[in-house]
């Protein structure tokens, strides 16, 4: 075998000791076939005077980087490509790499390393030592990382050379020969995956969507239910393991329903945006809001009550699978997009896949939750713990009733209803979280309340918290940003009363190009907007159209009005003014809402290519076009393209990171301007 750097010993059991390359190589040898960020292309190409160059290109994934092959030795693996032995070919020096990597000092190993984000391009040059084709095979040492995992592999590879030209042809009869034949991991076919790998996938997935913003404050409604009318420790854990299971269950039944009716990957942003389930969600945490308060009890009818009394208390079980169908249901508008890529191949008609990562989701998605569940039943058993109880329903009774209005304005921003303003959102929110306030200093007090004859510090603490979030929200009803919670608020092109006014910052971009007008009113700009003053289109037809007459890139915005992750971007990272210029003077803003309800001309309507479908909302239309044209449901999803819809770097999502999407939008320009 050739190799280009000859590694120490001392210095690969220095590294082999090291915590991160333990975890490398349990990584390998466990899940042999985990998923590969990286997906490698190999080409060969002919030159002149019996030369040839053999192109490995990486197209790398999203949040990941494959280190480069040059910088000190003692850190992480370095890219290496080694050759099999033959006497058909005789290596050039050793492998050029574009474009110029990044370096960035890594804490593990406290030296600086150098490594490439989205693509990397690595060319070998060879003598050919023989005028017939043949195959050069070999492998590749690479290890790529994120914020908190590196993942090490070696795959094989093999490049075809096609029958060279003698060192005296003439050269116009050099044309440059390529063969493709590509034996890597695909980093983003699925069907290449171990079933163990995409399980792991999947179950990450799951723990991560706990956090999501429509999923979190779930947690203490879950919390306060079993901790109503629990008689024994045994009972409330059996309650709690059906509903876990229950989760697990409904999940991996979405899995199943769709592949078999071929219900498509939209299932999710329809049932998260439409006004029937969003006002049957409204009303169902009203219910359990006035329940917290006192106004009534949640119980199951006296007739399943009896019949449950013949199988240890069977309604109770029931009630527990109906807190997981609302659980399930309920996450759906930000787990939507987690679970909508596993919708994408159920879509297509593969069952196993969307089945087995439908249940590593809800497995991993249950298991919070279900220990939760048991908990309450635990804290039964400690002393004194009535009083304090009711106080805690009281506060989550709060909670979920400021939680409740975001159904509303889905319905609000997905129909453009005009109902429910930013400001009369922020408005009853700062009246609830000033009443909770109120209420835990003692000053109102509930039909179930004990008295108080002194507040405790935690309910002093909880009551500063209280008044001070209701403080926070204050300036929100002014046009103030309020990027903590933007997520869970309507956007500002929602909000009636402006004083902040947001203006996006004049001034020449990376490219040096000066702002300019758009080239026609958008389509639907009397219902659509873009945030920070921004200009944009609507429609992609139009939008494109714009870019060609005007020769600038296109920033492809894929969002949604019930999307959380989206507003989150637009407040705290386009709002940053580095952000903010470059797309006003260097880009054709195009915002494809995948969820809104807004018919189409007929004219308009697209027959789908996935489930053959015709298209005739708005929605309904760029999600399909999302799903047919990237294969992926998420959202936000940012795509830059050139004037032909040619994709210029690898796309990018939900990502707060300004300085990643500052680079983001300057490697797109820097690309686009090379094609032109």
């Amino acid at each position: 075998m050739f190799k280009f750097e000859v590694l120490k010993t001392d210095i690969r059991m220095k590294r082999i000791t090291l915590l991160t390359s333990i975890f490398i190589v349990f990584t390998y040898n466990v899940f042999a076939q985990v998923v590969d960020p990286v997906n490698w292309e190999n080409k060969s190409k002919l030159g002149e005077d019996g030369m040839a160059e053999i192109v490995f290109e990486a197209n790398i994934d999203m949040n990941w980087h494959l280190y480069s092959q040059y910088f000190e030795e003692g850190g992480p693996v370095r890219t290496t490509f080694y050759f099999d032995e033959s006497d058909k070919f005789e290596l050039i020096g050793t492998p050029s790499e574009s474009p110029d990597p990044e370096e960035a000092m890594d804490e593990v190993f406290k030296m600086k390393v150098k490594y490439f984000s989205h693509k990397a391009t690595f060319v070998q040059k060879i003598k050919l030592l023989t005028e017939e084709s043949f195959t050069i095979t070999g492998s590749i040492e690479y290890q790529v990382c994120q914020d908190d995992k590196c993942v090490y592999f070696n795959p094989d590879f093999k490049v075809s050379i096609k029958g060279t030209t003698p060192a005296t042809t003439s050269a116009e009869d050099l044309t440059p020969q390529v063969e493709i034949e590509d034996e890597l991991p695909s980093g983003t076919d699925m069907e290449s995956k171990s079933i163990w790998g995409f399980f792991l996938l999947s179950f990450v997935l799951g723990l991560a969507a706990i956090l999501t913003p429509c999923v979190f404050p779930m947690i203490p409604m879950t919390v306060s239910f079993f901790m109503q009318g629990q008689t024994s420790k045994f009972n409330s854990i059996v309650k709690a393991l059906i509903f876990g299971i229950s989760i697990v269950l409904l999940y991996t039944s979405v899995g199943l329903i769709v592949s078999l009716t071929s219900a498509g990957a939209d299932f999710t942003t329809g049932l998260s945006t439409h006004w029937i389930p969003n006002t049957i969600f409204f009303v169902l945490f009203l219910a359990f809001a006035a329940s917290f308060f006192g106004m009534f009890e949640i119980i199951l009818p006296s007739g399943l009550a009896n019949k449950a009394d013949r199988q240890v208390d069977k309604g109770g079980f029931l009630a527990s699978f109906f807190m997981a169908f609302t659980l399930v249901i309920v996450s759906f508008s930000c787990t939507g997009p987690i679970v909508g890529a596993l919708l994408v191949k159920a879509a297509a008609g593969d069952v196993l896949e969307p089945l087995i990562g439908m249940f590593a989701f809800g497995l991993a998605f249950a298991l919070p939750f279900t220990l939760l569940a048991i908990f309450p039943g635990m804290l039964k058993n400690l002393p004194k713990s009535g009083g304090w109880m009711n106080a805690v329903k009281v506060v989550l009774g709060f909670v979920i009733l400021a939680f409740s209005l975001k159904f509303i304005s889905n319905i609000d921003q997905t129909y453009h209803l005009g109902i429910l303003s930013r400001d009369v959102y922020l408005a009853i929110w700062i009246v609830l979280f000033i009443l909770m306030g109120i209420y835990l200093l003692g000053k109102i007090k509930f039909s179930h309340d004990s008295d108080l004859p002194h507040v405790s510090v935690p309910r002093l603490v909880l009551a500063i918290a209280s008044f001070t979030f209701a403080l926070y929200l204050l300036p929100g009803l002014f046009g103030a940003d309020l990027n903590a919670v933007s997520a869970l608020i309507p956007p500002k092109s929602a909000q009636q009363f402006d004083m902040s006014k947001s203006q996006v910052i004049n001034l020449p971009g990376p490219g040096e190009s000066e702002p300019t007008s758009l080239c026609e009113t958008p389509k639907y700009s009397d219902i659509l907007h873009l945030p920070h003053g921004l200009e944009g289109y609507f429609d992609y037809e139009q939008g494109m159209a714009c870019a060609r007459k005007m020769n600038k890139p296109v920033l492809l915005d894929f969002k949604g009005h019930a999307c959380s992750n989206c507003k989150e971007m637009e407040n705290k990272v386009w709002s940053d003014p580095e952000v903010l210029k470059r797309l006003q003077n260097d880009y054709i803003i195009i915002a494809l809402y995948v969820d809104d309800r807004t018919k189409l001309p007929e004219d308009e309507w697209v027959t789908s290519t996935i489930d053959g479908k015709v298209k005739k909302t708005i929605g309904k239309k760029y999600a399909d076009f999302q799903i047919s044209k990237y294969n992926i449901n998420s959202q936000p999803y940012y795509v830059l393209v050139d004037t032909d819809g040619e994709t210029l770097v690898n796309p990018k999502g939900h990502d707060l990171n300004i300085d990643n999407f500052v680079k983001f939008l300057d490697s797109g320009l820097e690309e686009f301007n090379k094609r032109n």
